[in-house]
């Protein structure tokens, strides 16, 4: 049903302050005039709004816990639904981090009508159009909302792309592709003429949709900003998300409709099933173990009914593989379109194809349509020259990236890290995957590298593609392609890099580093932090410390988990489990783990700190204490310190030689 085109406010309108006193006068029932020198929270992530056991429903009741998660605890049970909202307010970047759409969700159930930001990441703004959720950045709005003025609906598609106006005008992504689908309303064709591309321009060129009724494919070129429909060749989700999706698929399409070209569809089973180890006491009382229990259930049920491949559990513990490990190793080419309900998915970039994350919605659409809609993405250029040094790794040259001015102010929301020059080209493939992997943390969209023979040869060798057929789908970006900037990075003066709690983007020198950060954990793992390569690191470290008698430090614990059972069964082969184990890390079968506060190396209390390999550091991410992220050298040779402290500086007289492209 189409949104009426004025819009009012009745609700109360909520300011997320820094000030907690503040703050919590709202929750008590006080009102705000609007201030614009008021400070805002900023970087509200969407683990905050949802934290993972949360996530463990997918219906209203979403509502009753929205925001429990948000620092300060100020957050309740039904202390948002009660509040009588309609309107929330924040700072830079609201719904950074996960893909789940369980935030806007939630926001939404508990009465919340609009979101207001100084800036929106970019897949919870797609989310939030999606189920019907207005937002905005323009500030000015709150006055007008606070003195009872209705708001035109073109306030909230100004400056939106056809597609994601048309969409917000109707309400949400279902009515509009029952129109779309049905012939009644389309999206208007890219015009643009034939120009230089990047490799995601082209890409999507490729895979552009002309005609929802015929599945036509294919323009000449596309130009940022851009809108269009873009036909997936893979569509993966896991249990956390399958059943939210499901749910909706049903609801929008009916109780008999398929999922079209099952056999490009995967489900996984990684998210959870280390759970029951971890959960505490007060959690289970709440009945949350069924509930998480209950995802897996209706995930394998949904596979069954439309012949999915699910990727499950093993009788040995843990799962088959962590979703992006096994996207890359048995599924994604080159020059294709992968869609997948965790943000992550940015990951099987690193084999030259388009790869990004969605919500529930989306996904459960593709299921129908086969297809996406896409804003053609600007591309941001890394040519990075030189060597790494040895004990530098990938993570610390994407911390050390992240740690810029560009993206700590939100201008890499939305936007395409492409990466390339010799300084990739000399990584392993493992390594540059990191790159990829880390693109989201950014903001971006998707990260994205050049397919070369590294890549040809990996797929050949994993999957018995023939290498032809491999580089027939390679896609190379254009000479004279536009870029919003390139950046130069020499590899050589990066160096050992930490990222303070609370963002990813809190990148420092690790040798800037005054004080010792005494740790109570260490964790080696997640998909950034678990393959091959990665272990290849923490083996090199750990080698090193057992040759000279040193032991996981009194009072520490540390994990190393594997993306995989291939890297398992590699990890394994070159005698690692044996050496991990005899000087005192606990290893874990794979799948995610305290990366999503859901399995073994979580925090327990505020007051313990880990050193973690996962990709971000989000308050609650991994538990109630504080999370720094580091290079899996640097933390497990913090692991044997106690504190943290890069490899070199552990050893002092010599190197570990486990530079990162070795």
């Amino acid at each position: 049903m189409a949104r009426p085109e004025r819009i009012p406010f009745n609700g109360r309108i909520l300011f997320l302050t820094e000030d907690l006193e503040l703050l919590k006068k709202q929750l008590d029932g006080a009102d705000l005039d609007f201030d614009p020198t008021t400070k805002l929270i900023d970087n509200i992530s969407t683990d905050e709004i949802t934290p993972g056991w949360v996530c463990f429903y997918y219906d209203e009741t979403l509502g009753r816990y929205s925001m429990v998660g948000l620092r300060g605890g100020l957050f309740e049970k039904d202390t948002l639904k009660k509040g009588g909202f309609s309107v929330i307010v924040s700072g830079d970047s609201k719904g950074c981090g996960s893909s789940r759409e369980t935030a806007p969700y939630s926001e939404k159930t508990a009465g919340i009508e609009l979101v207001i930001a100084k800036s929106i990441e970019k897949i919870y703004g797609q989310n939030c159009q999606n189920i019907g959720l207005l937002t905005s950045t323009n500030l000015s709005l709150i006055p007008r909302i606070l003195e009872g003025e209705e708001i035109a609906l073109s306030m909230f598609t100004e400056g939106l792309d056809p597609i994601s106006a048309e969409i917000v005008r109707s309400g949400g992504l279902f009515e509009y592709n029952k129109r779309r689908m049905a012939g009644e309303t389309a999206p208007p064709a890219p015009t643009t003429a034939a120009r230089p591309m990047t490799m995601v321009e082209k890409i999507v060129a490729a895979h552009a949709v002309t005609d929802a009724q015929t599945g036509k494919l294919g323009v000449d070129a596309v130009a940022p900003g851009d809108a269009l429909f873009v036909r997936t060749d893979v569509r993966f989700s896991h249990e956390y998300v399958t059943p939210m999706a499901d749910s909706l698929f049903q609801e929008g399409l009916g109780k008999d409709a398929k999922v079209t070209d099952p056999e490009s569809v995967y489900t996984f089973r990684d998210h959870l099933t280390y759970l029951g180890d971890v959960m505490s006491d007060e959690k289970r009382a709440l009945g949350l173990l069924g509930h998480a229990d209950g995802l897996a259930t209706t995930q394998a049920s949904f596979a069954k009914r439309h012949g999915i491949k699910l990727y499950g559990e093993v009788e040995t513990g843990g799962s088959e593989a962590i979703c992006h490990n096994a996207v890359i190793e048995d599924i994604a080419l080159p020059g294709t379109v992968v869609l997948g309900t965790d943000s992550h998915t940015c990951m099987a970039g690193v084999l030259g194809c388009f790869a990004f994350g969605a919500g529930s919605t989306d996904m459960a659409n593709s299921w129908f349509t086969k297809d996406v809609r896409v804003k053609v993405p600007e591309t941001v250029r890394f040519v990075l020259t030189g060597a790494l040094g040895d004990g530098i790794s990938a993570k610390d040259v994407m911390l050390h990236i992240l740690s810029q001015p560009f993206f700590r102010t939100s201008k890499g929301i939305g936007k395409v890290l492409e990466f390339a020059g010799e300084g990739v080209t000399k990584m392993s493939l493992d390594e540059r995957a990191t790159l990829t992997n880390m693109a989201v943390e950014a903001g971006g969209f998707t990260g994205i590298i050049e397919a070369d023979e590294v890549v040809v040869d990996y797929i050949h060798e994993m999957r018995g593609v023939p290498k032809d057929e491999v580089r027939a789908g390679i896609v190379k970006s254009d000479p004279g392609a536009q870029y919003l900037e390139t950046f130069e990075i020499d590899l050589g003066e990066v160096p050992s890099m930490i990222a303070t709690p609370g963002d990813p983007r809190n990148g420092i020198a690790l040798g800037d580093v005054s004080d010792k950060i005494k740790i109570d954990i260490a964790y080696g793992g997640s998909c950034t932090g678990g393959k091959k390569s990665d272990m290849d690191m923490y083996a090199a470290v750990l080698r090193e410390a057992d040759a000279r008698g040193l032991r996981v430090a009194d009072g520490v614990q540390c994990f190393i988990q594997f993306g995989s059972q291939h890297i398992r069964e590699y990890a394994e082969e070159q005698g690692y489990v044996a050496l991990f184990e005899k000087v005192g890390v606990e290893v874990i079968n794979p799948r995610c783990g305290a990366c999503l506060n859901a399995g073994p190396g979580k925090s327990a209390s505020e007051d313990q700190v880990t050193v973690s390999a996962q990709n971000r550091n989000f308050p609650g991410r991994s538990g109630p204490g504080n999370v720094y992220l580091a290079s899996p050298l640097t933390v497990v040779a913090s692991a044997i310190a106690g504190h943290i402290v890069a490899p070199d500086d552990l050893f002092g007289d010599r190197s570990t030689g486990a530079a990162a492209h070795a």
